[in-house]
């Protein structure tokens, strides 16, 4: 009789269950831990079928651990656009200087390496270590930990670190010596296919059926237990698409931070309505002469801004909302504004320009108007 602190031995049926239905995905056709890496740090956050266009691209372009290390941080940043949470493939570049750098260029080859270099988990160095070296080690995910909630009928808080490190040591004496990488993946594509976390998991055609004590009470779908989220901060922010006859004006965020170093449309605090926007624009310091002084009275100079208005958009990251209303303001002297506010980090993008300036997709309803 298995304790409740003890998996059943779910290797057989898994693995069977994986060779019959595992998805063909273009980093299982390699066991370059390179190519491996890549695809995980890509697959955090982001659905499989979105990851798969831009893996191909990166590793086409970056297809070893020194052209991502030598590769220049906003061309990195522009293979990288669309895939969001930017920190992950700034850490993937410090880490890459490490291995040039301190380790000839040769990845790591166990789990205890790969866990020290930048924007390497517990779960990406399970998943390298096993896939790529055949390292007897669990990769435990979103995925896994549902699973084995389900399994287990188990209460506690799959969102708890110390529920995390209990149960990669429950799942360990389970992991199959000659095939880890495969027990690792057929986990992550049973939750993705079958133990899924939306609507009602598929408990029919699961082959941990009859092992799962949440699946056999008919209760899957009660588990796994989470504590409720926090509820995003909301900010509310007025886009200023800035731009002329020939190109449109950007800012380069600042490093660290929410989208640290990548291009934003230049904003302003609040919801601004139209007719108090040339004002606002102009005490903001984004339109003024060589001078720096306001350019004339807003009656003398009306017919410099031509304002246009766009429709709203709302953008949500993990913890914060952005609800925007936006303008396309047509000025005069776009290249003098833009000279003049460079040390603040703002640059003037050419029309039809694409190469060079990672835009978040955050801004992505407005791109065309750029």
């Amino acid at each position: 009789m298995l304790s409740e602190h003890e998996l059943p031995p779910i290797a057989p049926p898994l693995l069977a269950w994986y060779g019959e239905h595992r998805r063909d995905l273009p980093w299982r056709k390699t066991k370059d831990p390179y190519r491996i890496w890549i695809s995980e740090i890509m697959l955090q956050q982001t659905l499989v079928q979105a990851v798969i266009p831009y893996y191909l691209r990166f590793t086409e372009i970056l297809p070893d651990v020194r052209a991502l290390s030598s590769c220049p941080e906003e061309k990195l940043l522009k293979l990288w656009e669309g895939l969001g949470y930017y920190s992950r493939v700034l850490n993937m570049k410090k880490a890459a200087g490490i291995i040039v750098n301190e380790m000839g260029a040769r990845m790591p080859g166990s789990f205890k390496e790969l866990l020290a270099l930048p924007g390497i988990g517990r779960y990406t160095a399970g998943a390298i270590a096993s896939i790529a070296y055949g390292e007897r080690v669990p990769a435990v995910d979103g995925n896994v930990l549902r699973i084995v909630s389900r399994l287990l009928k188990s209460p506690e808080d799959i969102s708890r670190q110390a529920v995390k490190k209990a149960w990669e040591e429950l799942l360990l004496p389970v992991v199959p010596g000659e095939s880890p990488g495969d027990f690792n993946q057929a986990l992550m594509d049973l939750g993705a296919m079958v133990c899924t976390g939306k609507g009602t998991p598929e408990c029919a055609s699961c082959p941990l059926h009859a092992f799962c004590r949440a699946g056999q009470a008919g209760e899957g779908v009660l588990f796994p237990k989470k504590a409720a989220k926090k509820e995003r901060r909301i900010e509310e922010r007025t886009l200023l698409l800035l731009v002329d006859e020939c190109a449109s004006l950007l800012h380069r965020r600042p490093e660290g931070g929410l989208l640290g170093g990548l291009y934003e449309i230049p904003s302003l605090p609040g919801l601004i309505p139209k007719e108090e926007l040339e004002k606002a624009v102009r005490q903001s310091g984004l339109y003024a002469l060589k001078d720096g002084q306001v350019h004339g009275s807003l009656e003398q100079t009306q017919s410099s801004m031509e304002i246009e208005e766009l429709p709203c958009a709302t953008h949500r990251f993990s913890h914060v909302e952005w609800r925007m209303i936006a303008y396309r303001i047509h000025m005069e002297g776009l290249a003098e504004q833009a000279k003049r506010l460079e040390k603040e980090g703002y640059v003037l993008k050419k029309r039809g320009e694409d190469g060079g300036y990672p835009i978040p997709s955050a801004f992505r309803s407005y791109a065309g108007y750029l």
